[in-house]
Order: C-alpha cells, then sequence, then structure tokens
C-alpha cells in the first residue's frame, strides 16, 4: 500500500503514540519525521490473525470478542501499528487512539480512495434483489479489458465494504464494489467511501421492510448511493422496475436503462432460449450493435444481470465481442444459485440469502429440471410486518407450480406449509383442474430437518436449497454433498 502509519493517524483524527511520545493532530505532520511512521503498510485488517508484517491491525469491539485483547499477539507478528479505543499497556508497537474503532475504519478507507487511488474507476452496485450475481458478471466483463478488484463474499457493509477498499492496490485500474444496507443513513456512509464513478442498481423488492417500511423507503435508502457518486458519475439503472424508471436525472445526467426485453431500454435481450439448468441463450441489442451469447448461470433473471453487465462494458469502453466473451465467462458463486451435480442427485445450491422475488425466481428455476423436483424452503427474514403473508405466498406458488415435495424449515415457513395445504385443497376441489401431486413436509428446525429429510429424497431428484443466511442452510448443501 501507498497508504503511512501517519496518514492513517491523520485520516481518522486518531492521536498517534509510541512509547512516551504522542503526536496530535495540531502536530501529526512531525511524524513524517519518524522512520516507523512513514512505513509503507502492507494491509489493514481487523482479523487479528490475518495479520501480516507491517500490517495495520484494526481493534474493534464485538459482542462476543474484543481485539484489544490480541494487539500483544499482532505486536508479535510484526505489525506496524494498531488502532484502538484504549491505550494498551506496555505497547511494543505504535498505536493510534481513537473513539470508535469501526469509524477509523471507515475514515481511513475513505482517506485511501481519495488521496491513493485516483486513477481507479469504482462500480458500485447495490438493489434488493441479484447485487452478487450482477457483481460477478460486471467484473468478469471488466476484466476482459482491465485489471478488477471485485468484493469477495459478504464484504458489502459497513465493515467489508471499507476492508475491501483498503484491499485494492495501484495495478488495479476498476473496483467493482456490492454495496448492501438495512436502515437508511448506511448506504450514504458506504458511498462517502465507495466515492462510486457509477452506480448500477438492480431492483427495488421487500427486502429489510422491517426497517425501510416500504418499497419507497427501500428506493430512498438505496439512493443514498448516489450522494458521494463522481460529478460527471454515470448512473445504471433497472428499466424493467417500476421504482427505478421514477428516477429523474442524477447531478444533472440521464439514468442509462437496461432491460431483459423491453425494446426502448438502451440495452436490452431478445431470442430468450432456457438451457434449463445450464443457463439461456440470447441476443443482446445496444445502441451499437447486437450480438449473440450464452449466459452460463442458470435462471432467466441471469439474463438481465448479462444486460446490467453489457451496459457497463459500453460504459467502460469495451467492444461488444470484449462483452460477450466476459459473459460466457462468469463464474457460478456458492449459494447463489450454484449447480452442484452429485452422484445421486442435483442441488440448486441457493442457500446465502432469501426474499419472496429470490424465492419465486428459485421456484422458476427448479421447475425447469427434467427430474422429480424438491425444494427445502427456510424462513426468510427481515421482511416487516407483512411476513406471514409472503411466506405464505410462497407456499401457494410452489405448489402452483407443481414442485413435487416442497419442505417447510422454519417458524416463520410454518404459513408457507399451511398456504401449500390449503392451496392443494383448493386446487382439489376444482372441477377439471389437473391432480395436484406436491407432498408437503415441514419441520421446525434445520436440526430436525438433519434428521428426517433425507428418506423424502430419491436418487435423480434435483433439489433446491433456499433460505436467508441466518437459517445456516450451508449445513443442509454440506449434509448432501
Amino acid at each position: 500500500m501507498e497508504l503511512t502509519l501517519w496518514e492513517a493517524a491523520k485520516a481518522c483524527n486518531g492521536q498517534l503514540c509510541y512509547g512516551a511520545k504522542v503526536w496530535s493532530q495540531e502536530n501529526i505532520e512531525d511524524a513524517k519525521a519518524q522512520e516507523w511512521a512513514g512505513v509503507k503498510l502492507t494491509q489493514v485488517v481487523i482479523d487479528s490473525r490475518k495479520v501480516t508484517k507491517d500490517g495495520l491491525f484494526i481493534a474493534t469491539k464485538g459482542e462476543k470478542v474484543d481485539g484489544h485483547s490480541f494487539i500483544p499477539q499482532v505486536a508479535e507478528k510484526g505489525a506496524a501499528g494498531v488502532v484502538c479505543e484504549v491505550a494498551p499497556q506496555n505497547c511494543e508497537v505504535p498505536y493510534i487512539l481513537v473513539k470508535d474503532s469501526f469509524v477509523a475504519l471507515k475514515q481511513i478507507a475513505e482517506y485511501y480512495r481519495l488521496e491513493h487511488l485516483k486513477h481507479l474507476k469504482v462500480v458500485g452496485i447495490t438493489g434488493s434483489v441479484g447485487k452478487t450475481s450482477t457483481k460477478e458478471f460486471v467484473a468478469s466483463v471488466l476484466a476482459v479489458k482491465y485489471k478488477v478488484l471485485k468484493t469477495e463474499g459478504n464484504y458489502n457493509n459497513e465493515v467489508g465494504l471499507p476492508l475491501t477498499v483498503l484491499s485494492i492496490r495501484k495495478e488495479h485500474e476498476v473496483a467493482v464494489l456490492e454495496m448492501g444496507i438495512s436502515e437508511f443513513g448506511e448506504m450514504h456512509r458506504l458511498s462517502k467511501v465507495a466515492r462510486p464513478d457509477y452506480c448500477l442498481i438492480t431492483n427495488i423488492g421487500q427486502c429489510h421492510l422491517e426497517n425501510l417500511k416500504s418499497r419507497d423507503g427501500i428506493l430512498k435508502a438505496k439512493t443514498e448511493i448516489f450522494d458521494y457518486m463522481k460529478e460527471d458519475g454515470t448512473v445504471c439503472l433497472n428499466g424493467d422496475d417500476d421504482k427505478l424508471i421514477t428516477v429523474d436525472k442524477v447531478k444533472g445526467k440521464e439514468p442509462i436503462l437496461f432491460s431483459k426485453s423491453n425494446e426502448k431500454m438502451k440495452v436490452y435481450a431478445s431470442h430468450i432460449k432456457s438451457g434449463g439448468l445450464f443457463g439461456s441463450f440470447c441476443r443482446i441489442c445496444t445502441p451499437i450493435g447486437e450480438f449473440e451469447t450464452q449466459v452460463p448461470l442458470p435462471g432467466e433473471h441471469m439474463v438481465q444481470n448479462a444486460c446490467a453487465a453489457t451496459c457497463m462494458g459500453l460504459e467502460l469502453g469495451l467492444t461488444l465481442e470484449e462483452i460477450d466473451e466476459g459473459i460466457r465467462k462468469v463464474p457460478a458463486v456458492n449459494g447463489r444459485s450454484n449447480i452442484i451435480r452429485l452422484k445421486d442427485y442435483t442441488l440448486i445450491d441457493d442457500c446465502y440469502n432469501a426474499n419472496p422475488v429470490s424465492m419465486r425466481s428459485a421456484i422458476d428455476l427448479l421447475k425447469t429440471a427434467d427430474t422429480r423436483t424438491v425444494a427445502v424452503l427456510g424462513d426468510m427474514f427481515e421482511l416487516g410486518e407483512d411476513e406471514v403473508n409472503m411466506h405464505a405466498g410462497i407456499g401457494a406458488y410452489a405448489v402452483e407450480n407443481k414442485v413435487d415435495v416442497l419442505i417447510c424449515v422454519g417458524n416463520l415457513s410454518k404459513h408457507m406449509y399451511e398456504a401449500a395445504i390449503r392451496t392443494i385443497q383448493a386446487k382439489g376441489q376444482e372441477a377439471g383442474n389437473e391432480e395436484i401431486t406436491t407432498k408437503c413436509y415441514y419441520f421446525a428446525t434445520r436440526e430436525e430437518l438433519l434428521t428426517g429429510y433425507k428418506e423424502l429424497i430419491q436418487s435423480g431428484d434435483t433439489i433446491l436449497i433456499k433460505a436467508s443466511h441466518g437459517m445456516g442452510f450451508a449445513a443442509v448443501v454440506e449434509d448432501l454433498s
């Protein structure tokens, strides 16, 4: 990194201390003369296990672990210094004393972005559904031409995003940053760190209604991403979303709209042909021409992600041939519609997160299988006051789409199960209705599921596994694998 210890102290308004010497903000520039203060940092981390020589360790206080207790260990590992809220006793390395370590993390990342990453183009991606898969598409496309760094794992919040920014190096030309929120003001703070050149919003769904109350509230919270977008920045929006198309000019520029099928948008798809679990084939139309491509990830909604990535590719000067190459190379991500082919059955691992929109999309994907279908569905969290009806709607949807076996797990999913049973009964009473074959089962907890669900599965089944992250359904995927 180009960042030094004295700069880190300056960035977070901290008090730089080493031994008996203290530098306040009034004389922080004087620390430049100290050899140890001018050493270029190799990293900035909050996990003491990841500290390497000349790294900066930020000691944070968590619910279960206090990072301050690991300061002696990171000193032994050769850390250049630490950021802390409490002055450590007999500290053998320099330390920066601050009021709030998490705030300091964001401040240091913001300084690093502004002072040492001026050359970098940042694509900020947010939305209720599809942020991660869209990020993968955009990063894959842009990587055909540029050296790209992208958000890894779930590093999309007020801790993960600053750490991602601090992992960028001078050789990177573009950063594709996923930005997730759950409350008002959070996106404002993320944007302040990221300073995006391009803002891409996938959709406005029903996530985090507990805090944001309505889809209009979600729109307001998500569009805080524009607050710190560069003045000459560009906004790309999903033109199929009824809320996003209401967004007017941003910093004097009209948003660029993409669509899965609407020919009125700047970028759209046509001639879409499903390849089932093997993805889709389509033609993508742009102002400079059209191209045929294969979207390698399953689900027709992935075509929309390809259109979003095409939009960003055009903005950053890629040719249609380069964009096509990037789309075809998009990798699958664990927990995100990841197809796992095993000896006895096929898994659709979509267990990272869930909401009503993504649940329906996952069921749509499952029904493309040419085998018996099994849906193992768990609770969806943070849906607000209407959570009961939303879970019930998924149960009815699964039956209406003729899932062969529906397995519901969790307290909220009991409403999913009960609605599925009611739908079966209602369908069975309809004159002339074809026979309903869905078999429904309910388990109160994941632990109960793991002890009793395998007898419901047959060799050759295609099995969808989906729930909110807090349900821990990765354990179900592991158990079946």
